[in-house]
């Protein structure tokens, strides 16, 4: 049967259908899953391409909205959906045979738009029919063999090279930083290239000043080489310059470097990686350029004295790193969702590399960062963290023989009093998440409409020199946020005279083995005290507006920095508590036997560090095991359990945290995975309820056809992503759906075809297939050689075959489905969207945006009732 439109002067509409006996209704011959194979045409030769010398240049034209109702007059050229049928009749009963029929074949797709959520069920399902091909090919030969067992172990390959490539980009921001860091105030004579303490490994005659710092003759501050007398105040003045001089050159140097070549190497990286490990498509993000100018920024920015830390972005360096050496893969490389698989094992390896803690990185990976975890990963995931952290020790950056940055020399046991003073900064942490969370949250949005977000580079430069203006008077700021947690957690021994170990000791200690024994707080401890405190306002009055500009910087040692100066703060009080009172119940027990050293400053700061970094972050787990592989105190599980969970607890009453906020402020499609739908909504009321009481058409495709003119109109009206194929508007059942980037590929060829007002000898001749793979290049666009094949085809034909694009299996669901049911569906199943329907009849569709939208009104609106 057929079915024709009302003509106009010189020309008519045609719609074409399958002559059937049975059924006067267009079917389609496709199977589920578009097989890979056959899809490309090999049989096309360009042997008139010397007759089109202008290609290039009518391919170069731009536009994705051109206007396609031009053509031959008395005739409109309509695309249809048909089966590969030899009879195919039009409204008038002129009959077209298969040369006048251009087939345009799908081909899964194996690469995505900027911007976009990936599927990955057809990812996933493409990997597996690439698997089963390998395998029955293997037995063919030798090199198919070769090529299969390649293929097997390109995974552990893969994460290799990750691992030794974090490795060794750890060890060589970590020690270029410290150098940098120490260059600010002096200089080594001797080698040029040693930071402090390296210069000073060669001296015999080395003391310490006030906060541990060495000093020996090879070592010389910038007044001494000036030839200034360091006694007096004009050497004090002329190093607080100097120091202030290199802090402004590291900041200003890498402020313009990245905004002005590689933007996405500001921040930490973090919520970015979390978003593309959920499946959302961003270009460049983990390039080579991205992850040559982070790198480097991380030295400057560290240097520069600003309070930003390196260990967040090296998340995102070991990322680019996966995502470069992926491309070496074709099983990674042109699969996102196995891409996603590599990049997880690498997000964890940056936690490895950071801190030395391979075993917290697995856990961060699965409780804060990764998406899709599967148990084969997790093996992988274990290699990789181990190559990493077998690098950073070969390296040896930290200069202390192992791979830990602070390590814990102390083994003293903690006493059951001490629980109290835990959760007090537990509490704390809690609390000081919140605070930052909001505040910094808050200066961000402010930025994004205030001046001052139009000038990074003039905020970054302002902001080092206040940074340097008010750290150098303080010992403690002057020194880098490593070396000052280092001196925080470290116990005081005999052969220490730094303020921090100043007591007032009346029994003489014997032996340097002796234990040390609690005693009143001396002069240089009371000033110590001071300095630290003033050190905790700086720092967090510092941190809420240095995260978040453009350069790199990590938000988990700051934290970490910060809890440290408040636990170690709180241990000494809770230390001269413990003295003076020891005559007291809950004390005598534990500190009133033999006057021992029962409290541990240096506990409370692990401690301490271990609640600010839960109180922002609010992991559980991970932190735990990442801060005892850090400091090497296994014997302090306990305490850290406590303290994480309470600042947990804390913070999570004030909101969420803060990656999950930097995710909504930047408006990225993360689904969360561990959040429930608040509401008893259906997906049909989900529906209404996304279009705000309005019920405008659906921007649809119907498979007894349509011309190309009408197609066009509609994807530049619905720029949608995806548009569903119905039966017709009168019966909207739904039978599959056809991707925005084919039509496009498709009107661009038209557009070409219309070009040409003669017609070639070669033009006549039957051309059967359009293939979709070579309409695209990698980066999305349109190929001219992909045109020129497509050209020939559309103008060889009036009738474009167009059923290989639709996808015969879309994810449908009926409108009394709940909601919850849909959530689950979107985050176990990763679909990109899922048609409702209504009696068999389409109702509309629903985005991974529409579901996170409507999770957040639902949270807004819980949080007005409450």
């Amino acid at each position: 049967m057929a079915s024709s439109s009302s003509s106009s002067s010189g020309g008519s509409e045609r719609k074409l259908a399958r002559d059937s006996p049975l059924d006067n209704r267009a079917r389609f011959n496709l199977s589920p899953v578009p097989s890979m194979d056959g899809d490309e045409d090999d049989n096309v030769k360009y042997e008139n391409q010397r007759d089109h010398p202008n290609l290039d240049d009518i391919d170069a034209e731009s536009g994705e909205e051109v206007d396609l109702t031009g053509g031959a007059q008395g005739s409109t050229t309509a695309v249809t959906m048909l089966d590969n049928h030899d009879d195919v009749r039009i409204g008038f009963g002129k009959k077209y045979n298969n040369d006048q029929v251009t087939n345009v074949t799908y081909v899964v797709r194996k690469h995505y738009e900027n911007f976009e959520t990936i599927d990955w069920l057809k990812d996933l399902m493409r990997n597996r029919i690439r698997q089963r091909n390998l395998r029955a090919q293997r037995r063919q030969s030798c090199k198919k063999r070769l090529i299969f067992w390649y293929d097997a172990w390109s995974g552990w390959i893969c994460v290799l090279l990750v691992g030794v490539s974090a490795g060794i980009v750890a060890g060589f921001v970590d020690i270029g930083a410290k150098w940098m860091s120490h260059w600010r105030t002096g200089v080594c004579t001797s080698a040029f290239w040693l930071n402090r303490e390296q210069c000073c490994w060669a001296s015999r005659d080395v003391e310490y000043d006030e906060v541990h710092n060495e000093i020996c003759k090879y070592w010389r501050s910038w007044s001494d080489i000036f030839g200034i007398d360091k006694t007096t105040v004009s050497a004090w003045f002329f190093g607080y310059f100097m120091f202030i001089f290199w802090s402004v050159i590291y900041a200003a140097f890498i402020v313009v470097l990245v905004v002005g070549s590689a933007p996405y190497a500001s921040g930490s990286g973090i919520p970015e990686i979390k978003t593309i490990l959920s499946g959302f498509i961003m270009y460049g993000y983990l390039g080579k350029w991205t992850f040559f100018i982070k790198s480097i920024g991380m030295i400057f920015a560290t240097s520069a004295g600003l309070i930003v830390g390196k260990e967040g972005p090296f998340v995102h360096i070991s990322c680019c790193c996966g995502n470069l050496f992926s491309k070496l893969f074709p099983k990674y490389g042109n699969n996102e969702a196995r891409k996603r698989e590599i990049l997880s094992a690498a997000a964890a390896t940056g936690v490895s590399v950071a801190f030395g803690s391979p075993i917290g990185g697995i856990l961060f990976g699965l409780e804060e960062i990764s998406y899709y975890f599967p148990y084969k990963t997790l093996w992988r995931t274990f290699f990789c963290c181990m190559i990493g952290a077998l690098v950073v020790r070969t390296i040896n950056p930290y200069g202390n023989g192992h791979e830990i940055q602070f390590p814990v020399e102390y083994n003293v046991p903690w006493a059951t009093f001490e629980v109290i003073p835990f959760i007090g900064l537990g509490i704390l942490g809690g609390l000081w998440g919140a605070l930052f969370i909001k505040t910094n949250i808050n200066w961000l949005k402010y930025k994004k409409t205030n001046h001052i977000g139009r000038y990074p580079r003039a905020e970054v430069i302002v902001l080092t020199l206040i940074t340097a203006i008010f750290c150098y008077p303080n010992s403690y700021l002057r020194l880098t946020m490593p070396e000052l947690i280092r001196r925080l957690v470290g116990q005081c021994h005999l052969d220490d005279h730094m303020d921090l170990c100043d007591y007032e000791r009346d029994k003489p200690i014997a032996t340097a083995t002796a234990k040390l024994y609690a005693a009143v707080a001396g002069p240089g401890l009371h000033r110590a005290i001071w300095q630290l405190f003033w050190a905790l306002i700086v720092q967090i009055t510092l941190v809420i507006f240095t995260i978040g500009t453009k350069i790199p910087s990590g938000l988990i040692i700051p934290s970490i920095s910060i809890g440290a100066i408040a636990g170690r703060l709180i241990g000494i009080i809770t230390e001269q508590i413990a003295f003076k009172n020891q005559h007291l119940a809950i004390l005598r027990h534990e500190c009133g036997v033999s006057n021992e050293h029962c409290v541990t400053p240096g506990l409370y700061a692990v401690v301490g560090a271990c609640a600010f970094l839960g109180g922002v972050s609010r992991m559980t787990v991970s932190l735990v095991v990442i801060m005892s592989e850090v400091t090497g105190g296994l014997s302090y599980i306990v305490p850290l359990m406590v303290t994480a969970l309470t600042a947990k607890w804390v913070g999570d009453a004030f909101g969420e945290g803060i990656y999950e906020e930097y995710v909504k402020l930047s408006g990225y499609p993360y689904l969360k995975s561990r959040e429930s739908f608040p509401f008893t909504l259906k997906a049909g009321e989900a529906i209404r309820a996304n279009r705000s009481g309005e019920n405008p058409p659906l921007a649809c495709i119907m498979q007894d056809g349509m011309t190309i003119s009408r197609i066009d109109t509609m994807v530049r009206q619905h720029p949608h992503s995806i548009y569903p194929v119905i039966i017709s508007e009168d019966f909207p059942c739904l039978v599959g759906q056809i991707q925005r980037r084919d039509l496009l590929a498709v009107l661009k060829s038209r557009k070409m075809q219309l070009t040409y007002t003669q017609t070639k000898p070669l033009l006549n001749r039957k051309i059967s297939v359009v293939s979709m793979s070579n309409l695209l290049n990698k980066s999305g666009q349109p190929s001219s050689l992909g045109m020129r094949r497509a050209s020939l085809a559309l103008q060889a034909s009036k009738i474009l075959q167009l059923h290989k694009l639709v996808d015969r299996a879309p994810i449908i669901v009926t409108d009394q489905t709940p909601m919850e049911v849909v959530v689950d569906m979107f985050r176990k199943l990763g679909c990109r969207q899922i048609f409702v329907t209504k009696n068999g009849r389409l109702q509309g569709i629903l985005t991974r945006k529409d579901i996170i939208r409507l999770m957040h009104e639902a949270n807004v609106s819980r949080k007005f009732e409450q």
